[in-house]
């Protein structure tokens, strides 16, 4: 059993139960993990507020990550009130539903910008912020897609997002690990979250990924979080700058 005891973890990404962000808080919860959840909106608030309440000693927080002054703000009251973080979980992605659908060329430049601004830049404002709150060292993690790897059609922009997303934990990982703070992605298999349900042709994905991996399956919000208990503990402690693949083995197959 992972014993997360007195070691504080910041997940942001929670809009409901479907969430994978929700998966992992459940997970780190169970093995002794003092919760800080973030959710984007007042609109959220009340779902997710609902199920922070399920994780006794967890507190929710309000923040749009595409705010740098709601991130300094933010940060700002979680010293305060925890002093020092050890886990950070960045499970945000975002882009305008007309740039998920129909051709991949006809991907606008705003739709662009905000899938990078949102899915992407957001990572790093957000480990900026929590670094010097890691004074202990500590592990960030995000979540990623095949897609950063392989055309999934109508993925689109945010399979660039996601590219580019794999790349930055690569950076992380190097300007951070210094500081002994540890940078990973988890590459994830298709789940019916929120974000995923803008995606164009989303059954047809959990279709044929149920039908290739080797496990004849699609993974599920837990499986996900018990990868990201992996990294967040000290079995993990050499693992930095790393995709983990929690997809049921699909991304192994050729056809």
């Amino acid at each position: 059993m992972i014993d997360l005891a007195g070691k504080t973890a910041v997940v942001f990404g929670l809009a409901n139960k479907r969430s994978i962000a929700w998966g992992i808080a459940q997970k780190l919860h169970a093995a002794g993990a003092t919760l800080a959840i973030m959710y984007q909106n007042e609109r959220m608030k009340a779902e997710a507020e609902d199920l922070i309440h399920e994780l006794p000693g967890a507190s929710g927080f309000q923040c749009d990550v595409s705010s740098d002054q709601q991130i300094e703000s933010l940060f700002a009251e979680l010293k305060q009130k925890y002093g020092k973080l050890d886990v950070l979980v960045h499970a945000v992605a975002y882009a305008p539903a007309e740039d998920l659908k129909g051709a991949f060329i006809n991907t606008s430049r705003e739709g662009f910008r905000i899938a990078h601004d949102v899915s992407v830049y957001s990572l790093i404002a957000v480990s900026r912020a929590a670094a010097p709150l890691m004074t202990e060292g500590g592990s960030i993690m995000t979540m990623t897609y095949f897609a950063a790897e392989k055309v999934v059609p109508n993925y689109n922009v945010m399979a660039l997002a996601k590219a580019s997303l794999e790349s930055c934990v690569r950076y992380l990982a190097w300007d951070l690990g210094p500081k002994n703070i540890r940078v990973n992605a988890i590459s994830a298999g298709p789940i019916k979250t929120l974000a995923a349900r803008g995606i164009g042709a989303l059954g047809d994905m959990l279709k044929a990924a149920a039908e290739r991996a080797p496990l004849k399956r699609n993974v599920d919000q837990l499986e996900v979080g018990g990868t990201a208990l992996f990294l967040a503990s000290d079995l993990a402690s050499a693992v930095t700058g790393e995709v983990i693949y929690v997809d049921c083995g699909y991304n192994v197959m050729g056809f």
